[in-house]
């Protein structure tokens, strides 16, 4: 198994160090050729107006489009926002920045971005997330992380913080408001893999 890690901007490299500890194969993604192999793609946090500024940049939107159609994406934070369907205007977003940001549309979620706070508000938890028949307890980290206002019906929810979403599945699709990629615990990557 190969997975793509999108490679253009943000935390790229420790979802790359999470799935190398679980031997698999890793290819980051910067270009639109580099999809072509790939049985699955994260899309990482970073800063979601220079990410989706280099994708249209490098003309990847319509190759992740259709990359999206057949194989799974996990999307964490700014990953998240990207796979949106809307974006919601926060009081720590500057307006014009978010007109600009035309997200993906791969899943059916309004985001709010910043929601959680600024960087210094940034804080980790325990969240309760339910997979099958299981639940298990993961530790989180919540950095300038978006929070899901709005979701369709057929959005999967597997884990809530204080009353909202923050870990969502629609069809082969997993997105989540935090960084699961910056502790030991690698449940979300497995689980994500299943999907692959």
């Amino acid at each position: 198994m190969l997975i793509g890690v999108l490679s253009l901007q943000g935390d790229f490299a420790k979802h790359a160090e999470a799935l190398h500890s679980l031997g698999v194969k890793v290819k980051e993604v910067r270009k639109p050729l580099d999809l072509d192999s790939c049985h699955g793609l994260i899309i990482p946090g970073g800063e979601s107006t220079a990410m989706i500024r280099q994708i249209e940049f490098i003309q990847l939107r319509q190759p992740l489009l259709d990359f999206a159609i057949k194989k799974p994406i996990f999307g964490t934070c700014a990953g998240l926002i990207l796979m949106s369907q809307t974006i919601q205007n926060s009081s720590l977003n500057l307006e014009t920045a978010v007109s600009r940001l035309n997200p993906l549309k791969i899943i059916n979620v309004e985001v709010e971005r910043n929601a959680y706070g600024r960087q210094s508000d940034s804080f980790e938890t325990t969240l309760s997330i339910e997979i099958g028949q299981l639940t298990k307890e993961i530790p989180a980290f919540f950095i300038r992380a978006p929070k899901i206002r709005k979701w369709g019906q057929e959005v999967e929810i597997l884990a809530c913080f204080e009353g909202a979403p923050v870990l969502i599945k629609q069809g082969h699709h997993l997105a989540a408001s935090f960084h699961p990629e910056l502790t030991q615990n690698t449940s979300l990557h497995e689980f994500f893999l299943n999907l692959c």
